[in-house]
């Protein structure tokens, strides 16, 4: 079977399932979930506005490795929140909090799954991005193995790759480009760049594509054998805005992910992030703010378990 056929069968898979997810699945189970869920967030957001990035990256963890269906939640020292690409996930106790007010009020009805989801829209809201109907539904799954984390993006990898990892679930490059613009709030270690500001090229230089002013910044951030897990913000000068400051960035030499940066390079990604970080007065949050929730729609569907599969678990951190 070829590449494009596999990828073409997912993705008809995933809209499958995805089409059994509704919004508002909960309005007659349980009527307070979202507002739950919502009040939680915003009580850990208020107390520290960096949850907002971490919540959100927690959902694009679980969604690519088994589709979003909580795995990522479980604990135990073989589990995936225990894998090498999830070491640095944050935000489980948001989650665990939700999901233990909604077991007090309605026990066995609300996935974690769906508290992910959710969780992660508020995490933008708050972060004064977009907002969206979040289809649910999910359950959630009973498998959860760091072993299968091992295929997760990486920083390290080049277009060529992260287009096929996005489209092994179903997410074309607009998908791809859309999704890494969660990249406008967050940080990330020294650990994980440093070596694109120290002989990255043959001759000893630093990445060439990082601007000349840019890269003096950095290195005075993350000088040579430094403290590799110092953070620095993804998105310069607006760490903590959901806004299109990324996407100019990356147009501008200033990505910080090598990762990031090579969205630039390839002519199908570098046609996205122009169409975000272009200099067309106050279209742009617009755009990025319709396509954001629509992706990220695209994504929280993938593999999802509905109906019979999976379970509604009682604590989001074990299997029943």
């Amino acid at each position: 079977m070829n590449v494009k056929l596999c990828c073409l069968m997912i993705l008809v898979m995933a809209l499958a399932v995805h089409a059994q997810l509704k919004t508002g699945f909960y309005s007659s189970s349980c009527p307070s979930a979202e507002t739950i869920i919502r009040s939680t967030v915003v009580s850990y957001f208020n107390k520290d506005p960096t949850i907002a990035p971490g919540l959100l990256r927690l959902h694009f963890h679980d969604c690519f490795v088994q589709g979003c269906d909580g795995s990522i939640l479980i604990a135990g020292s073989s589990a995936e929140r225990n894998a090498l690409p999830n070491l640095g996930l944050r935000g489980f106790e948001v989650i665990d909090d939700a999901k233990s007010q909604l077991e007090a009020k309605c026990p066995g009805v609300v996935s974690c799954a769906d508290i992910l989801a959710l969780a992660a829209r508020d995490a933008v809201d708050l972060s004064d991005g977009p907002s969206w109907q979040v289809p649910t539904g999910r359950r959630d799954g009973r498998v959860s193995l760091s072993s299968q984390a091992s295929n997760m993006p990486s920083p390290l990898d080049p277009v060529s790759v992260q287009r096929q990892k996005f489209a092994a679930k179903g997410l074309d490059d607009h998908d791809l480009v859309t999704l890494v613009g969660a990249h406008t709030i967050g940080q990330t270690d020294c650990r994980f760049f440093s070596y694109r500001l120290y002989n990255f090229t043959t001759s000893g230089n630093a990445d060439p594509s990082i601007s000349l002013a840019f890269l003096s910044q950095l290195q005075a951030l993350c000088p040579k054998n430094g403290d590799g897990l110092r953070k620095v913000a993804l998105d310069k000068g607006s760490a903590a805005k959901f806004d299109v400051s990324f996407f100019k960035n990356v147009r501008d030499g200033n990505g910080v992910l090598e990762s990031d940066q090579r969205l630039w390079e390839d002519s199908a990604t570098r046609s996205v992030v122009q169409n975000y970080g272009g200099n067309i007065r106050g279209l742009l949050g617009l755009r990025f703010n319709f396509e954001f929730p629509k992706a990220m729609i695209k994504m929280s569907g993938v593999e999802v378990k509905t109906g019979s599969h999976g379970e509604i678990r009682k604590v989001c951190s074990k299997f029943n």
